[in-house]
């Protein structure tokens, strides 16, 4: 008896002990944003206007604004998504309910496990040759669509399949019961049980995208640029264009990393302040996923 109440015992200390650890480290990662976040806001916070936002860059730092990058990081964003979320539900739904069970699948999911560790340099190169060259899109929106696109495609279809794996067995079963197509239960049980982890999924990968900067130096967005993308939508008959989708771009992290560059402490100032709208951004396009994904939720439960 002495004997377990002495092994609860220290059982009871490494438990502690591990918890102690565990508020260690989750305080100096916290504490460490905190202060990278409270360096930015107070470096740049001067420079956040609504005339920052609407200007174009300039050599001048006083003068310089943000727009054709807050433009290009929304419509690359735009392609991104468009293709990579329904590309990659279908593939994780293809994978896990459809493809049979042989080396060919197992192949197949191993290198979508290795391909979501990738360097997104490789990507960048990737797309440089397959999708600027190859495909002749040019350095534009598109290509740098499709090149984020296939960064975050492996995420996504992980996540979407350990979305449709925590699913109980016996809803599939139960539904095959009753008659039910393959289809009828991915479309009316599977898809609608798991999209909370689903968009947990999307979420990471589009959090992830919109920071990256080496995939798309690499096709060749531009570092300044004063002028913005065609519209999308247009006041005449079909409404819609896409002329944009052609149209030279430079993005946040470009803009970013072109005024860092620059020895002016004015350009460091600025960068900031870009920084800081970055972050603004990414939590925006965060709250927006998780807004939908809270609805979709209560649709399911009603």
């Amino acid at each position: 008896m002495e004997k377990m109440r002495k092994a609860i015992h220290r059982r009871r200390q490494i438990d502690r002990m591990f918890q102690l650890v565990g508020v260690v480290c989750t305080s100096i990662g916290v504490t460490t944003i905190a202060a990278l976040l409270v360096f930015l806001v107070v470096k740049g916070a001067n420079h956040i206007t609504w005339e920052f936002m609407r200007s174009y860059p300039s050599r001048f730092p006083q003068k310089a604004g943000i727009l054709p990058a807050l433009v290009g990081s929304a419509l690359v964003m735009l392609v991104t998504a468009v293709l990579a979320i329904p590309v990659g539900i279908a593939a994780a739904v293809f994978l896990d309910e459809y493809a049979p069970r042989n080396r060919l699948s197992n192949l197949i999911e191993l290198n979508i496990t290795n391909l979501a560790g990738v360097p997104s340099i490789i990507y960048g190169l990737m797309a440089l040759g397959i999708v600027v060259y190859a495909l002749g899109l040019g350095r534009s929106i598109a290509a740098a669509g499709i090149t984020l696109a296939l960064l975050i495609l492996p995420i996504v279809i992980t996540a979407t399949r350990e979305a449709l794996r925590s699913i109980p067995r016996e809803i599939r079963e139960a539904a095959f019961a009753q008659g039910a197509t393959r289809w009828q239960v991915v479309r009316y049980h599977l898809l609608p049980y798991s999209l909370s982890g689903i968009a947990t999924g999307v979420i990471i990968a589009l959090s992830r995208a919109v920071g990256e900067t080496a995939p798309l130096i690499t096709i060749g967005a531009l570092s300044f640029i004063a002028f913005l993308p065609p519209s999308p939508l247009k006041s005449e008959p079909p409404f819609v264009s896409f002329e944009w989708l052609s149209s030279p771009f430079t993005v946040l992290p470009i803009q970013i990393f072109n005024w860092v560059s620059r020895p002016q402490p004015a350009f460091h100032e600025i960068a900031a302040a870009a920084s800081v709208i970055l972050i603004i951004f990414t939590l925006l396009l965060n709250s927006t996923a998780m807004i939908l994904r809270r609805r979709a939720r209560a649709r399911l439960s009603w």
